[in-house]
């Protein structure tokens, strides 16, 4: 199907959402090698990524946390019709990569034993947005208000936690599921009942044969299976 040599080379510039960067690197890598186009991935909020293409920003297909951004895209005549589809279901863990630390049920969200917590700007980033749901479930939201950090996109989230400017925070499973290892330090992985499902949906931008081609690829058994080992749900 993606046969080296069957069209001119093309670069594609891609918009992708920050929880998928660990899996879109490597699915570019196969594409890249499969084919003679170049994938660039630019990452950043789901949020960010919308203003700049709204603002004419040269991204050919946009990877998105959520489905709203994409659908608004759609409807606002900026993303070619019926290209838009469901690529992966995130997941979300409450992560820290200290031994011992966090209790596999997320209790310590109760006990107030730390100084701060890192989620996502629930304004920006979807899984922000699942974080502050999933503290309201628990009846926590108002409680920790004044213990949390909030990071532009949750690769800052992410980088806060790991770093040690926070001793734990609300994070994408994906960036701490790496295939065939086990995961560095404590979490809890947050039951899907206490957050709005993160499906996490593409568009094509531009009409050129690369991009659809690599939006193809994505939905492809073998990308499924690579966005599958880094921890996220497949549609």
């Amino acid at each position: 199907m993606f046969a080296p040599g069957q069209t001119i080379a093309e670069e594609i510039r891609v918009a992708a959402a920050s929880n998928f960067k660990n899996a879109i690197t490597a699915i570019a890598r196969r594409f890249e090698a499969a084919t003679n186009h170049k994938v660039t991935l630019i990452f950043g909020s789901t949020g960010k990524h919308y203003a700049q293409i709204k603002n004419g920003a040269p991204f050919d297909v946009f990877f998105a946390a959520d489905v709203r951004r994409p659908e608004l895209l759609e409807e606002e005549g900026v993303a070619l019709p019926g290209s838009r589809c469901t690529y992966a279901v995130g997941k979300v863990l409450l992560w820290s990569p200290k031994k011992g630390y966090v209790d596999p049920e997320g209790r310590i969200l109760e006990r107030s034993e730390f100084r701060y917590l890192a989620i996502a700007n629930p304004k920006l980033a979807p899984y922000g947005k699942a974080a502050q749901e999933i503290l309201q479930a628990r009846r926590l939201w108002d409680r920790l208000s004044g213990r949390l950090v909030r990071g532009e996109n949750i690769a800052q989230t992410f980088q806060f936690v790991k770093s040690g400017n926070a001793e734990l925070g609300f994070v994408a499973y994906s960036q701490v599921k790496h295939p065939n290892q086990p995961i560095e330090g404590t979490f809890w992985e947050v039951p899907q009942a206490l957050y709005t499902a993160i499906e996490q949906q593409a568009v094509l931008l531009k009409d050129s044969v690369a991009a659809r081609a690599f939006l193809s690829f994505v939905r492809s058994r073998e990308a499924l299976k690579i966005i599958h080992d880094y921890g996220y749900g497949t549609p």
